[in-house]
């Protein structure tokens, strides 16, 4: 079987490493324009580039004709997805990728199922936003939103007036600012059987909207809060008949959990389940699109995942008998996801702690 990924990035990537075992064969669509990166796929198969206007038979051929097609990422050409459609299974299915490609339908389908988010408004004015939740608040655009992209925290009139400019009515929505406790994450997977597994909950630590570092099983959660948040994300998958992996982020308010974001595909905060899980999420991905039996979502250890950002090469010495280096052979740019590593201890303090002491260590550019 050939698997075709929209996108050519370390997701893409990754989830081919974890096919290629399984026997499994992929490509890719290359559809960010001629200066695409293609270096986090090179080897792993055939890259066809496609541009809006051109032939998506062509290019459904350039792919080797694939049985399925997923995506590493939201923000996708979906008309592209759509007439691909006419040549293969597509998976997750096109409704589900857009609605979480589009932060209001993401909140009308939330809302259509019960599962509690922040407060918003949509396609009013700034200053009516303002009245509905107070200060502060978030002003998110409807997509392009990922890693605290296309976000304006508003804390003041003064700030309204700043960021007024950048902002069309209708093309963006305003969130209450939550003051949570913690921000956590869940991975699900559904296999094309309808058969559901989350992996543990993961408690995330951002800087400037970017996720810096992960650990998992999070701690200081109730039972109570851990089956509300399997439920929610059986809700969404079941009711979208979405086939592989969806993430959800939520924010921890006391006792309760609010979802913030979700992605249809696999997510940075499940990349600790490459060590730290009988099955990570990658290979689940691909076994679900694949209409394969799913693997055991089941942690094996208590797991820390540390992001590489903006690293000048990919840090050898940080290897150690519990860690192990995910580089993604990109081009380093400040700021830029270049690799991550993965961590494994028995305490977590202990885990805190090496962590820590990897990332004072790293060369940035």
């Amino acid at each position: 079987m050939r698997i075709g990924i929209i996108g050519c990035g370390q997701l893409a990537r990754m989830m081919a490493l974890a096919g290629i075992p399984l026997g499994l064969k992929f490509s890719f669509v290359a559809d960010g324009g001629p200066d695409t990166d293609l270096s986090c796929v090179e080897g792993l198969g055939p890259v066809a580039p496609w541009q809006p206007g051109q032939s998506v038979s062509a290019l459904y051929e350039a792919l080797g004709k694939p049985e399925v097609i997923t995506v590493e990422k939201e923000q996708v050409d979906l008309e592209l997805v759509r007439a691909l459609e006419a040549h293969c299974i597509i998976r997750p299915n096109v409704d589900s990728i857009a609605k979480c490609k589009s932060r209001i339908h993401e909140k009308q389908l939330l809302a259509e199922l019960g599962i509690p988010c922040a407060p918003f408004t949509y396609d009013v004015s700034l200053e009516e936003s303002a009245k509905t939740l107070d200060y502060p608040m978030v002003i998110k655009s409807l997509d392009e939103g990922y890693d605290g992209k296309n976000q304006w925290v508003v804390r003041s009139n003064d700030d309204l007036v700043s960021v007024a400019p950048n902002l069309k009515q209708g093309h963006y929505l305003a969130e209450q600012w939550i003051p949570f406790d913690a921000e956590v994450s869940i991975i699900g997977v559904r296999g094309a059987s309808g058969e559901v597994s989350c992996y543990p909950l993961t408690e995330n630590q951002h800087q400037n909207g970017i996720l810096v570092r992960s650990m998992a099983p999070a701690r200081g959660l109730s039972g109570e809060m851990v089956q509300q948040a399997q439920s929610y994300m059986t809700k969404l998958l079941q009711a979208q008949e979405y086939v592989g992996v969806l993430a959800m982020e939520l924010f921890v308010l006391g006792d309760k959990l609010l979802v913030n974001e979700l992605a249809p595909r696999v997510h940075n905060s499940g990349h600790w389940t490459q060590l730290g899980a009988q099955t990570c999420q990658f290979e689940n991905h691909i076994r679900a699109v694949a209409g394969l039996a799913l693997g055991a979502t089941s942690a094996i250890g208590k797991t820390g995942m540390l992001n590489l950002l903006g690293v000048v090469a990919p840090p050898m010495d940080a290897l150690s008998s519990n860690a192990s280096l995910h580089w993604y052979n990109k081009a380093a740019k400040p700021n830029r996801k270049l690799g991550h590593i993965n961590f494994m201890l028995d305490d977590y303090a202990q885990l805190v702690s090496q962590m820590q002491s990897v990332e004072q260590s790293l060369v940035k550019c």
